[in-house]
């Protein structure tokens, strides 16, 4: 049994501990309390994390890490429908190697804001799964499909997903699947995906509703995605008269298993569709921004009881400033969040991209907070605030986090000089 103290100790599904531990074996967290009531459980001496505030790693319910290094490299298109013929020419100039050496950066940037768990959406699922072993990351990879210019049935291009995800080892990681979004694929590749997860049980994540174009497509057939979808050769026969949301319900695709990514665009009724099938809803702050979408309708979602989480989305769709670099963080997001949300408490803010994250991905209980029985996925961040304030203090922290553990393992360890095993200070140095 590892005993890891510090300053403060913030399991986020109860309240602050201060001069807190938490007791490790196994790779699972055994014990949460206070130092004077764990200090003699440990095996040798505790691992001191000093004046920091310990927390559970980050759970990022929506990334496309392959898309790390096109940060900057997009301007804010004019319409949804540009943008998207922008990152797909982008794409095509790609090399396997360049997405490989994205995807890398992109983990590295997570883990060292905090992150433990990610869901990655992947669309070059020959990187894996190679790239799974290059980092230390838990990655829940969803295998993207698309089909509006394919040559392929849904059949087979489903068939190709699924003999993929069979070749992959089982472990750490997993991979599922992601039919792009409602607008990208046809209604039978949809209905294949869908009755595919249930059959395995597996997660399912989908773009839907996130612009203002999407959101016209369906409803009236009109707008500048409308006419290139059927210039390339969409049948549009299933849009007119239905919300994105709604297109999504008729194929069997809302589930508790379903991760809604964006659902910026919802019609009356939607709230209450999403709710009614326990389909989660992760919204990025950041990109949300990016493309000036109307604000994001998290009290609806929230009055009707849908679980709301939090993604980084890609760089590719975060404003960048000259000589400001951008990473891959949920503290930014977080922080992003809570410009647009000012009302909301930073309590509430840190679960969208903890507990309620995990709960998306089916990790409850085992990710995004610190009890007895979850990963001991814990992170560091340097602290002196008072329990109450703890939240806020991480919202507002500039300073880089400090330690990160997944596993029982330590992966990283800026203040690897306080990781001295030291039990001399006194509880009163931490009130």
């Amino acid at each position: 049994m590892t005993i890891v103290r510090a300053r403060l100790v913030l399991p986020v599904s109860q309240p602050p501990l201060s001069d807190g531990a938490v007791a490790i074996s196994g790779g699972r967290i055994r014990a949460v309390g206070r130092w004077s009531d764990l200090r003699r459980h440990g095996a040798g001496s505790p691992v001191d994390l000093g004046e920091s505030v310990l927390l559970p790693g980050l759970v990022n319910a929506h990334c496309h890490l392959d898309y790390t290094a096109m940060a900057g490299q997009l301007a804010p298109p004019q319409s949804f429908s540009a943008w998207i013929k922008n990152i797909t020419a982008l794409k095509g100039d790609w090399s396997q190697a360049d997405f490989a050496r994205s995807w890398r950066r992109g983990a590295e940037m997570l883990l060292q804001s905090g992150t433990t768990v990610v869901g990655d959406i992947e669309s070059a699922p020959d990187l894996l799964p190679e790239m799974w072993q290059a980092t230390a990351l838990r990655v829940f990879s969803f295998i993207e499909l698309t089909g509006v210019q394919s040559r392929r049935a849904p059949r087979e291009i489903l068939e190709a997903a699924l003999a993929t995800i069979a070749t992959l080892p089982r472990g750490r990681h997993r991979a599922w699947l992601s039919p792009h979004a409602p607008y990208s694929t046809t209604p039978e590749l949809l209905r294949r995906c869908g009755a595919a997860a249930r059959q395995r049980r597996w997660r399912l994540a989908t773009h839907v509703a996130e612009s203002d174009e999407e959101y016209a497509m369906f409803m009236s057939r009109r707008g500048p995605m409308s006419a290139w979808l059927a210039r390339n050769g969409r049948d549009l026969s299933d849009c007119g008269g239905v919300s994105p949301v709604q297109s999504l319900a008729r194929q069997r695709l809302l589930s508790d298993r379903l991760l809604a990514v964006h659902a910026n665009y919802l019609a009356p009724g939607d709230a209450d569709l999403l709710a009614r099938h326990g389909t989660h809803v992760v919204h990025c702050p950041r990109s949300h921004a990016y493309f000036g979408h109307r604000p994001f309708p998290v009290t609806a979602l929230l009055r009707r009881g849908v679980n709301v989480c939090l993604g980084t989305d890609s760089l590719a769709t975060v404003q960048t400033r000259r000589h400001e670099p951008v990473a891959l963080d949920l503290f930014a997001e977080m922080r992003a969040f809570s410009q647009t949300h000012p009302a909301w408490s930073p309590d509430a803010i840190l679960r969208l991209s903890t507990v309620n994250g995990a709960r998306a991905l089916g990790l409850a209980g085992r990710a995004g907070e610190i009890r007895p029985g979850a990963w001991a996925d814990l992170i560091a961040v340097p602290c002196d605030s008072r329990p109450r304030e703890a939240a806020a203090a991480l919202l507002g922290c500039s300073q880089p986090v400090a330690a990160v553990m997944i596993g029982g393992k330590w992966i990283l360890a800026r203040i690897s000089h306080q990781l001295s095993m030291s039990s001399d200070r006194s509880p009163s140095q931490f009130t």
